[in-house]
């Protein structure tokens, strides 16, 4: 039998919390434990953590987070993701305790003041692919960027243990352009979520086919002439804006974080979870925990 190459899951903590903290609080049901904490986002985190767990059987895993909203992207752009509000009164004490619960399953927390989860994703992503098959669990579809031979993508799906996989090829059939040309794509339209406006009038139908031709930006700008004069007019007008898009788009892969493959083998200590789970009061999760052959005891 050949050896296999481990697999590292790459978890985007913040898609995960934010996803479980928004599908509960609609109906106010915070899970407020006898502290008075509400604890609904680390719930429905930890649930989504060891659903995908047991469904995709990664040998290492790490989790990582934004830390904080100042990054070098609003540095570049004052406005970036400057139409998302503060966080809910009800979520702030989670940030803390959902990296406490990961700490306690001896999953490495990763993050970077100054950049966001995605970049130190894609770091990490890139130093680990000839080590190890890696997967990133996301909701967040700007991760597709970073697909590669040795890098797949899974993003949730609504509710529990429903995933799209994608691969550079499934990528492939469903835009007609590589992982990378999606960074070009999203300088040309924009996005709304983040909140960067692309070239003004330019939306993902136009944007792909001009992909498709010209291949990235620095090739629809070179090749202008070639243009529409509507399409023309709109580039030239928003050029700009275009370049910073651009820089916006783009994960970064080289900031410096890392996470050796050792420090992030899955081995949990049954006790040492099921403490800070009973602590917190978020009782029913402990029989989601990885099957007991995983455990150190």
């Amino acid at each position: 039998m050949t050896n296999q190459k481990p697999s590292l899951m790459l978890v985007d903590g913040m898609a995960l919390l934010f996803r479980a903290f928004y599908a509960t609080a609609v109906t106010g049901q915070f899970m407020i434990n006898s502290n008075g904490t509400p604890t609904n986002g680390i719930h429905g985190f930890v649930k989504h953590l060891f659903t995908a767990v047991s469904s995709f059987k990664p040998s290492h895993l790490a989790v990582c987070w934004d830390m904080g909203s100042k990054t070098f992207r609003t540095e570049l752009f004052s406005d970036y993701k400057g139409n998302r509000g503060e966080a809910p009164i009800e979520l702030i004490p989670q940030f803390d305790l959902v990296k406490e619960v990961v700490a306690s399953f001896d999953i490495p927390n990763i993050g970077l003041a100054g950049y966001e989860a995605d970049d130190c994703i894609g770091t990490i992503a890139n130093q680990s692919k000839d080590l190890a098959r890696v997967s990133i669990l996301t909701g967040d579809q700007d991760m597709l960027q970073l697909l590669d031979d040795s890098i797949s993508v899974i993003l949730l799906k609504k509710g529990y243990g429903n995933y799209l996989v994608h691969t550079p090829e499934t990528f492939f059939e469903d835009k007609g352009i590589t992982p990378r040309q999606m960074i070009d794509l999203k300088a040309l339209m924009g996005d709304t979520s983040d909140n960067y406006p692309g070239v003004k009038g330019i939306g993902e139908k136009t944007a792909l086919k001009l992909l498709q031709e010209f291949e990235h930006v620095e090739g629809i700008i070179s090749n202008l002439d070639r243009l529409s004069k509507s399409n023309k007019t709109k580039i030239e007008q928003d050029l700009e804006m275009l370049h910073l898009s651009r820089l916006l788009a783009e994960i970064k892969c080289d900031v410096p974080v890392s996470c050796a493959l050792d420090d992030a083998s899955l081995r949990i200590e049954k006790e040492k979870a099921v403490n800070k789970l009973m602590e917190l009061e978020l009782r029913g999760l402990q029989r989601l925990l990885p099957i007991d052959e995983m455990f150190v005891s």
